[in-house]
């Protein structure tokens, strides 16, 4: 049978603590991560709660590492912690009673999801609370195998490809350059909470300062760099994608290609990410969507180097290769 036709399992059992669960989630999703949530809106019906439980978890960590009503950063660490420990508990007792943990256990169990990778999550999540910036490329990947690269594959289970160990490297790729993309949009909501995710050493070799908030020639000779740096992780997504079963390959494509969008806005705009957010407007998230799931895909069809279509628009190639954890959407 082919992959993407197996049985499925049929979403959460109907008891009303989990469902409520579940259903926090998804409000979560909606709210924050409007890109990817429409993008999830097109798989099968039985696997949108998982994905709005994972999502939900990523968010809600998000909010206890960033919001400063919840104390100071060893109060937040208290609080992550525990956080951590109950999911572990949860896990082990085959089912929380915490209002997002609850979704994020089940959703463990049923797709049989190694905890280990939600545990490299919460170790990103502590260092959102004792790292500010990171001075090379390769210092801010060992943070997001954690905070990215693991979100591709804990959606592999949800996924479900012919080939898991041949999917992984492009799942993780993927999270990798959605992340990326958050980070350079964010820049000047991140320095707002005193973190610059953008590689110390590369801004030195353009002489580039975010801090300063103003977009001069080093500022945009960075962009330039870092914005092919994100679409080469793009291309080495699209391979991955190609592995998946038709139906998951669309609605991966269709995230892809809204994420990647934002760096076509950010270009836009002139390299200016400190006036104002960059984003891919609803009527195009759904547009694009609607097209990708709908169209018929030829093997190995990822998208290239188009641009993403103007709000008005909806072409019918694939454009251009719209944010911590992959879900924030920041």
């Amino acid at each position: 049978m082919p992959a993407d036709q197996r049985a499925v399992p049929l979403g959460p059992p109907a008891t009303s603590e989990l469902q409520a669960s579940y259903a926090r989630c998804r409000r979560l999703h909606r709210a924050h991560g409007t890109t990817y949530y429409w993008a999830t809106r097109a798989l099968p019906r039985a696997d949108q709660p998982h994905v709005h439980a994972l999502y939900g978890l990523c968010r809600y960590a998000d909010e206890i590492v960033d919001a400063p009503d919840r104390g100071s950063l060893a109060q937040r660490a208290a609080t992550l912690q525990a956080l951590r420990v109950r999911f572990d508990q949860g896990v082990a007792a085959g089912h929380s009673d915490h209002p997002v943990l609850a979704a994020v256990v089940d959703t463990v169990h049923q797709l049989s999801i190694d905890p280990e990778l939600l545990r490299r999550f919460f170790t990103s999540m502590h260092m959102d609370l004792s790292v500010s910036s990171y001075r090379t490329h390769a210092e801010l990947e060992r943070y997001m195998d954690g905070s990215a690269a693991v979100i591709g594959e804990l959606m592999l289970p949800v996924l479900r490809p012919p080939d898991p160990d041949a999917a992984r490297e492009g799942a993780r790729a993927l999270g990798v350059a959605f992340q990326l993309t958050n980070f350079l949009r964010d820049v000047d909501e991140d320095l707002d909470r005193g973190r610059i995710y953008l590689p110390r050493a590369d801004l030195e070799r353009f002489g580039a300062d975010p801090r300063r908030r103003v977009v001069d020639a080093s500022w945009r000779a960075f962009c330039r760099f870092q914005v092919e740096r994100i679409r080469d992780i793009y291309r080495e997504a699209d391979a991955g994608i190609d592995l998946l079963p038709p139906r998951s390959a669309k609605v991966i494509r269709a995230a892809r290609l809204l994420y990647s969008g934002i760096l076509d806005r950010i270009e836009d705009a002139g390299y200016d990410v400190f006036t104002a957010r960059a984003r891919v407007a609803t009527p195009v998230k759904v547009a694009v969507v609607g097209r990708e799931v709908l169209r018929r895909t030829p093997t190995g069809s990822s998208p290239q180097h188009q641009r993403n279509p103007a709000p008005h628009q909806a072409p019918h190639h694939p454009p251009r290769s719209t944010t911590r954890p992959v879900p924030n959407e920041r």
